[in-house]
């Protein structure tokens, strides 16, 4: 009776831990993907080292000066000046001229009557009154007009003369992924991205702890069948299933991700501000299989060798394992006391690295977080010219979560498995 209720409430457990370890891993790998997409749009190469990101916000700035070209009275009182100035000059240098020596009798004649008809003081008392009616002609509305038009299509020739010299791979990369996500620019990308991201990792830590919790459940059945060993082979069976789920999900979804950012970069350029939002300065993000896939796709020995040593220690081993402890418990005399199956299920321990790679994940994630905190913390400036503001974003992911939590299960069936096989002994 008991063994027929407990197999269908594993099985509902199995079933649900397995549904939900296929959540975790489909949703982390969609946030990795969508990750991968902001990091690429707001990559650092695609905005502050961007020639293009640069001429555009330089011309909207001086665009928007021109529009708003308007002479003060003081700019009036110093234009004025400098126009009458040059045309002091100019009469200088004409009088000068007339009045050097003719050498035709038509000069001679000419030189004669400007004497007679010109007051060359009076034609300098006039310089002021004229160079006034030059600025009163610039002011007028009409004439700014001309002149905003000229400086508007002089700065529009200097902006198709200024580009950067990979847009047209730039704007492939970039069109391509707005497509995506039926976005035609960055703020609208960045706004739905954010959204996505935060409904994402709710969806992907809530999956995360139901397979955790189905787990959780399960210890809980161990401790009401303690004293009910004929449900042992039963419970262990499904526990190792449960275990299988756990190390899937741990070893192909992500465990640490390592996100670097300027989070504001903003310069004053007369009297405007030039702004760089969110660049992305590093971003990676791995799971323990995609790390071996990684050091195998170099081709070096000396990598390959790790990546070997990380799948058999961390991923084979752990398999083995649980497959041998299945068999020992539930496969004939001749099965259980075969020396690899007994070796692997009570003493490859050590030889496992799976609790390791979690302390080890742990103190790359402390160091890697303190090496990036420190070096992005000597980025923020705050000055008159230029404010900026960096983000360390690094974090561990659901995978290292579930992969936790594999080891500290694994720990107990070893416990567990220890035990029934000394119950059998003193039985025998």
């Amino acid at each position: 009776m008991y063994q027929k209720s407990l197999a269908v409430c594993l099985s509902v457990l199995l079933i649900l831990g397995g549904f939900c370890g296929y959540q975790v891993h489909t949703l982390s790998a969609k946030q990795e993907k969508i990750k991968q997409d902001f990091s690429i749009i707001n990559n650092v190469s695609f905005g502050l080292l961007s020639v293009n990101n640069w001429r555009d916000q330089i011309e909207a700035i001086i665009s928007a000066r021109i529009n708003s070209f308007s002479l003060t009275p003081d700019q009036k009182k110093e234009l004025k000046k400098e126009i009458e100035d040059i045309l002091q000059s100019l009469v200088t240098k004409a009088l000068s001229k007339i009045n050097q020596t003719p050498k035709t009798v038509g000069g001679k004649i000419k030189k004669l009557a400007f004497k007679t008809m010109v007051d060359t003081t009076d034609l300098h008392n006039q310089v002021p009154s004229f160079a006034q009616k030059i600025v009163d002609q610039v002011n007028k509305p009409s004439s700014r007009e001309r002149l905003k038009d000229i400086a508007q299509s002089k700065l529009e020739e200097l902006s198709q003369q200024t580009y950067d010299s990979s847009l047209n791979e730039m704007n492939h990369v970039t069109d391509s992924v707005f497509q995506q996500y039926s976005v035609t620019e960055k703020k609208a990308f960045d706004k739905k991205v954010s959204l996505l991201l935060t409904a994402l990792t709710q969806e992907t830590y809530k999956y995360a702890y139901g397979l955790l919790a189905t787990i959780l459940v399960i210890l809980g059945i161990w401790t009401w069948s303690k004293n009910k060993p004929q449900l042992y082979n039963l419970l262990f069976l499904y526990s190792v299933g449960a275990a299988f789920i756990l190390l899937l999900v741990g070893v192909t979804t992500t465990m640490i991700e390592l996100d670097a950012r300027l989070k504001t970069l903003n310069f004053q350029l007369i009297g405007s501000t030039v702004s760089f939002p969110d660049e992305v300065l590093f971003f990676q993000s791995k799971s323990i299989l995609s790390v071996v896939k990684i050091l195998m796709d170099t081709g070096k020995i000396d990598m390959v060798l790790v990546g070997l040593l990380i799948l058999c220690f961390s991923i084979f081993f752990p398999v083995a394992k649980l497959i041998c402890a299945c068999i020992h418990l539930l496969g004939s005399h001749k099965w259980a006391s075969n020396k690899a199956v007994e070796f692997f299920a009570f003493k490859s321990g050590k030889w496992s690295m799976a609790d390791v790679m979690v302390v080890a994940i742990m103190m790359a994630y402390i160091g890697l977080n303190g090496v990036l905190q420190s070096q992005l913390a000597s980025m923020n400036l705050r000055s008159a010219s230029i404010t900026s503001i960096t983000t360390n974003n690094t974090t561990l992911q659901p995978g290292y979560i579930v992969f936790v939590g594999f080891v500290l299960f694994g720990l107990f069936l070893s416990e567990v498995l220890k035990r029934i096989t000394d119950r059998k002994k003193r039985i025998a």
